[in-house]
């Protein structure tokens, strides 16, 4: 049976816990689960909200083209993504990821790889809202996300 991952993209919050008792419940086959959760930083005081849009079809269609790369290449048996959309204040969740699989390793790497391919590829666009001004700014890729692709 193929890996079917749970994929939001949302503009409500969304529950670690939650998200991982529903990968988990029931299930014996799992024997590690690598959770990853993206929280937006208020840049040394200088940011009020980090603003993403993004097109809702596009971006599904991507993180689970991202996802079922991931599935192909680990042993994976359980995957979760979930992409918040919207202003989002500094403090509060952006991204989950969680990963589930027989052995630590391929949880661990899965996860780390579908980081890397969210950072670059996911078609989000950010505005940060710093203090002080009324309009948001564009953020640009950085070429350290980019690079970080190399290594898969």
């Amino acid at each position: 049976m193929a890996l079917k991952p749970h994929i939001s993209v949302q503009a409500g919050d969304f529950d670690l816990q939650s998200e991982v008792d529903k990968l988990t419940q029931g299930r014996k086959d799992i024997g590690a689960v690598v959770t990853f959760t993206g929280l937006c930083r208020d840049e040394g005081g200088k940011l009020n909200a980090l603003e993403l849009e993004h097109y809702p079809a596009m971006a599904e269609a991507q993180l689970n083209q991202i996802a079922q790369k991931a599935a192909k290449r680990w042993p994976l048996t359980g995957l979760t993504i979930i992409h918040r959309f919207g202003k989002i204040e500094p403090g509060a969740n952006i991204v989950l990821v969680v990963t589930a699989s027989s052995h630590r390793r391929a949880a661990f790497e899965a996860a780390d790889y579908l980081m890397d391919y969210l950072k670059s590829e996911a078609p989000f666009w950010k505005k940060e809202h710093l203090a002080g001004a009324e309009d948001g700014d564009w953020v640009q890729s950085k070429q350290a996300d980019i690079d970080d692709l190399k290594r898969w």
